[in-house]
C-alpha cells in the first residue's frame, strides 16, 4: 500500500448526511463536509418540525435511517430546575424518595412523531445527582442494528430498532464525587460496547459483547469519578481505546491491556479526545484548578509512561502542549487545518492543529455569550457554538475570528446537537427541534 493510501485508510471519516450514530458523530469530531445545511434559525425560522420530550435528559440525540433516538428520565414528583452558568451550590445531598422512569425514545425524523418509548428501568434513584446533571445525560449509540442505552448508576439496555428489547445489563449503583452523578457515554466499536465508569469505589473499564451483552473483559481503573466519554482512536499502528481520567490518561488496546499513560490533567475531566492529522487531540480544563487545563496532542505508537517532564511541552509522544487552554466542559474542534476552543464562559481560542501555534485567544462570541455546556459542530465554512440559553453563535472557520449570527431557541439548552441529512436536530429542556434551511421553502 502507498504512503498516500495509507494516510488516507488512517484518517477519521467525517459523518455522512445519512447517520449520527454516537456523540458528536463519526468520529466523536463535530464535522461534517456536505454543503446545504442551516446556518440561521429560530424557533419558528427553518424549522421542519418539533416534538415535546417527557422528563428530563441532557444526553446527545442519534440519527440511524428515518429514525431518532434519545433517552430521558421522568420523575413522578417536581424535578428541581436547572440553573445556568457555572457557580457553586448545585449538589443534593437527599436521594430522591419518588418514582423515576427511565426512558429510551424513538422519534420519525420526517414527522417528529414519537414511534415507539420504552421503559428501561422503574425505580426511586439510589444515588443523587447535581442539579445540572440529569439521570439521562450519557448519549446513546447505534449500529444501525441495534441501539444502545446507557443509564449510568442502572444499566445498559439494547434494543432493536423498532424496540424490542435484546438484552440489558442491571448495574451496582456507585457514589461519584460530591453526589453529582453520571454523565460518560458508551463507545462502540465493531462488535464490542465500551464503557468507562468511573466513581468514588470501584472504577473500570468494561468491554461487552454487543450482540448479547455478555461481558468480554473488564479492567480495574485507580480513577477517582470522571465524566468523559472514551474514545477509539484508529491509528497508522493500531487501533486503541483512550480513556481520560483525573490520575491519568490511559489508552489500551482492544483486550483491555494498557498501551500508555501520562499525568497533568486536571481535577475534573469532562472533554472527549478526538484524532485528526494523525494526532490525538485530549483535553480537560477545570475553571477552578490553578496548575493544570491542558491540551495535549498524541503521536501513535506510544507505549508506557509518556508524561512531559517539568518545563517539557513536547516528547517523543507528545507532538505539542499547552498548560493553560483546556476547556471545562465542550469537547474542542477541529475544522479545516484550525483546533478551536470553546470556554464556558463564551470565549474562543483557536491554534493550528498540526503545531499548536496560537492564532488567537478567547475572543468573546457576543453580547449575552455566558454559559456553554454543548460541543460545537462545524460545516459549510463555518463554526457553531450553543449556549444553555438556547443561542447559537455562528463564526466564520479560518484565522480570524469573526461574528457572523446568532440564533435562538428560548430554552436551555446542554445536549450536543445532531447533523444528518442536510438537517440539525438540536435538543432543548422539553423539546426536539428539526431545523433544515429548505423548510421555509418547502412550506411556501
Amino acid at each position: 500500500m502507498s504512503s498516500a493510501l495509507l494516510l488516507v485508510s488512517v484518517l477519521p471519516c467525517f459523518a455522512s448526511q445519512s447517520d449520527w450514530t454516537q456523540f458528536r458523530g463519526g468520529a466523536a469530531a463535530g464535522v461534517v463536509e456536505e454543503k446545504g445545511l442551516p446556518d440561521s434559525w429560530s424557533a419558528t425560522k427553518n424549522v421542519t418540525w418539533k416534538a415535546e420530550i417527557p422528563g428530563r435528559g441532557w444526553s446527545a440525540p442519534i440519527v440511524t435511517g428515518d429514525k431518532i433516538f434519545l433517552t430521558s428520565v421522568i420523575r413522578d414528583g417536581k424535578m428541581d430546575e436547572p440553573k445556568k452558568g457555572l457557580y457553586m451550590g448545585g449538589e443534593r445531598f437527599k436521594t430522591p424518595s419518588d418514582m423515576h422512569h427511565w426512558m429510551v425514545y424513538c422519534i420519525d425524523f420526517n414527522t417528529g412523531k414519537k414511534l415507539w418509548e420504552k421503559e428501561a428501568h422503574k425505580g426511586k434513584p439510589e444515588r443523587t445527582i447535581h442539579i445540572k446533571n440529569s439521570y439521562a445525560s450519557e448519549t446513546p449509540v447505534t449500529d444501525g442494528q441495534r441501539v444502545f442505552a446507557y443509564f449510568g448508576n442502572v444499566g445498559v439496555f439494547c434494543y432493536d430498532l423498532d424496540g424490542h428489547e435484546i438484552w440489558s445489563q442491571k448495574w451496582e449503583s456507585y457514589p461519584t464525587a460530591v453526589g453529582w452523578g453520571t454523565a460518560a457515554s458508551p463507545t462502540l466499536y465493531k462488535d464490542r460496547l465500551y464503557i468507562v465508569n468511573d466513581n468514588e469505589k470501584h472504577s473500570s473499564l468494561v468491554a461487552l459483547d454487543a450482540k448479547t451483552g455478555k461481558g468480554i473483559w473488564r479492567v480495574p481503573r485507580d480513577e477517582p469519578s470522571n465524566w468523559a466519554t472514551p474514545s477509539i482512536w484508529e491509528n497508522e499502528k493500531r487501533t486503541e481505546i483512550v480513556t481520560c481520567g483525573r490520575k491519568k490518561v490511559r489508552s489500551y488496546d482492544l483486550d483491555g491491556n494498557l498501551l500508555w499513560e501520562f499525568g497533568g490533567m486536571s481535577q475534573i475531566v469532562i472533554p472527549t479526545p478526538f484524532s485528526r492529522f494523525g494526532l490525538l487531540f485530549i483535553t480537560s480544563g477545570y475553571v477552578l484548578d490553578s496548575h493544570y487545563r491542558p491540551i495535549y496532542a498524541i503521536r501513535p505508537g506510544a507505549s508506557g509512561d509518556i508524561s512531559l517532564g517539568k518545563d517539557e511541552t513536547s516528547n517523543a509522544y507528545v507532538a505539542w502542549y499547552h498548560k493553560f487552554g483546556g476547556p471545562y466542559n465542550p469537547s474542542p474542534i477541529i475544522y479545516g487545518d484550525y483546533f478551536y476552543v470553546l470556554y464556558d464562559n463564551g470565549t474562543v481560542s483557536c491554534y493550528e492543529a498540526r503545531t499548536g501555534k496560537e492564532v488567537y485567544k478567547k475572543e468573546r462570541l457576543g453580547r449575552g455569550a455566558n454559559a456553554f455546556t454543548s460541543s460545537p459542530w462545524a460545516y459549510d465554512g463555518k463554526i457553531f457554538f450553543l449556549s444553555e440559553d438556547g443561542d447559537t453563535f455562528v463564526i466564520q472557520a479560518g484565522p480570524q475570528f469573526k461574528l457572523l449570527g446568532k440564533n435562538g431557541l428560548d430554552e436551555m439548552c446542554l445536549a450536543t446537537p445532531a447533523i444528518a441529512r442536510k438537517s440539525l436536530i438540536i435538543r432543548t429542556q422539553t423539546k426536539l427541534y428539526r431545523i433544515d434551511a429548505s423548510a421555509a421553502a418547502a412550506r411556501r
